[in-house]
């Protein structure tokens, strides 16, 4: 199947991710409050929310109604509610 997602905007995303990552882990090396790092590791998360929310925007949009306009929509919807159970247990 060919490539369905805004790769660019997903990995710019998944970049400024890394940066907070990092971040945090200053802040625990430096012993920063126990909030603050708190704070801190929920935007990760909801960062991390949106790029998985972005990929399977984009996957619904094209690879998984391109499947079905090939006749190959079955196959494409139990991949799809596979890949929607990994990414509800990231929340």
């Amino acid at each position: 199947m060919k490539q369905c997602i805004d790769s660019e905007k997903v990995v710019k995303r998944l970049r400024r991710i890394q940066g907070q990552i990092g971040g945090i882990i200053r802040m625990m090396e430096q012993e920063k409050d126990c909030e603050d790092i708190l704070v801190q590791i929920g935007a990760a998360k909801a960062g991390l929310h949106k790029a998985g929310q972005s990929i399977l925007e984009s996957h619904l949009r094209h690879c998984v109604m391109d499947a079905v306009n090939a006749g190959k929509g079955e196959e494409a919807l139990k991949k799809l509610s596979a890949a929607l159970e990994q990414f509800s247990r990231i929340v």
